[in-house]
């Protein structure tokens, strides 16, 4: 039974019958060449990896951003980087080029988008878990929790890796017209709708989560305020504003990958629904892709505006010079989300928060007075 599978996904022939069933050869779509449009989404695909590419590198030289919180948001931006890539094949690869490939590269196209369309959702699935668990045992940063990160990220690009590989081992609609879906016309329609409901229940379940973590940081704050005064306060505030800052990042980076991937999980559903060349609306598929673009595109400008340390850090990798004074302030340049200090004072203030940081992350003893530990000794026992 395999052998007649193989040779199906190398017959061009089975491609172009299936396309024509659908009636996407209907047009001169596929005898053109490479349209304003899609030299549009190429120049948006090099924007998504520059940007992208330059997120990760900060990550990376900043040592204030290797916690296991950034080392998810550095996989959640692997994960946009890799979509910039793949979009970019896809659009390379497609109009004339389509009706040329085999079955099999037809599936490696189309795969590297599921899987990095799957790695994006579940990288924030991973993210909300992480921050629901740190809240909820209310644990120092140790050992374990790099572990426990670890096995988060190797766990999201196993599954997004098995979703998108589905296909290409059977579950396809080759030689089986009646079930295959009009935008992806080698898909199953229930496929389709299979990735649908998954990536709509992993979105609930993040919307959940983080609806009780910031119960938690709510009640927490409260409590805390009304049980402590002084410098203790002050200290707690700050910490909690750190959380609460955050966790808004995530979240405002969850409310656009929602806007920008609902309207294409909504036309996947409408083609699920509709029979085989009734809605035209299924052959406008690339706007509606080229709209979830837009995502990747946006998650690293989100990092820069929300969050003051990225934004700091990308400044000085990008143009320190011609951004910054010799003092260590950023030049006036009318662009008020970009004017951040970076004063000496500034700096060995961050030095003495990164130093709390850095011993509460690592679970060491900690021997000097903090409000984490007055709120909560029997952590820190030895």
């Amino acid at each position: 039974e395999l052998w007649p599978i193989a040779c199906y996904y190398q017959d061009n022939s089975v491609l172009v019958a299936h396309y024509n069933y659908t009636g996407k050869l209907q047009k001169d779509r596929y005898r053109e060449g490479l349209k304003p449009e899609g030299i549009a989404f190429l120049v948006v695909c090099l924007l998504i990896v520059l940007e992208n590419a330059v997120v990760l590198i900060a990550i990376w030289r900043n040592k204030k951003f290797h916690l296991p919180m950034y080392y998810l948001l550095g996989n959640l931006t692997l994960s946009d980087l890799l979509a910039g890539i793949t979009y970019m094949a896809n659009i390379i690869m497609s109009g004339p080029m389509t009706l040329k490939l085999t079955p099999l590269l037809w599936f490696l196209r189309e795969g590297g988008v599921f899987i990095t369309l799957a790695a994006s959702v579940i990288s924030l699935l991973a993210i909300a878990i992480e921050r629901h668990v740190t809240m909820v045992t209310m644990r120092p940063y140790h050992g374990a929790k790099r572990g426990r990160m670890l096995a988060l990220i190797g766990a999201s690009w196993a599954l997004a890796g098995f979703l998108g590989v589905l296909p290409i081992l059977g579950w396809n609609c080759i030689h089986r017209l009646e079930q295959c879906s009009t935008v992806l016309p080698l898909y199953a329609k229930s496929y389709i709708l299979f990735c649908v409901s998954v990536f709509s229940a992993v979105l609930l379940a993040i919307v959940v989560l983080y609806g009780r973590v910031f119960r938690i940081v709510r009640t927490n704050t409260q409590r805390q305020r009304l049980g402590l005064s002084g410098s203790l306060r002050k200290g707690l505030a700050r910490k909690s504003q750190k959380y609460i800052a955050l966790l808004k990042t995530v979240t405002i980076v969850l409310g656009v990958f929602i806007a920008c991937w609902l309207p294409l999980f909504l036309l996947l559903l409408l083609d699920f629904f509709c029979s085989t060349r009734s809605c035209w609306l299924l052959y406008k598929a690339d706007y509606f892709l080229g709209v979830a673009m837009v995502n990747s595109l946006l998650n690293p400008i989100i990092y820069t505006l929300t969050s003051k340390d990225m934004r700091r850090a990308i400044l000085r990798l990008l143009c320190r010079p011609c951004l910054m004074t010799r003092d260590g302030q950023v030049k006036k340049i009318g662009m008020p989300f970009l004017e951040c200090s970076f004063s000496k004072t500034e700096v060995a203030s961050q030095k003495l928060e990164g130093g709390l940081e850095t011993t509460i992350s690592s679970g060491n003893n900690i021997t000097t007075p903090s409000p984490i530990k007055a709120l909560y000794p029997k952590l820190f026992k030895s």
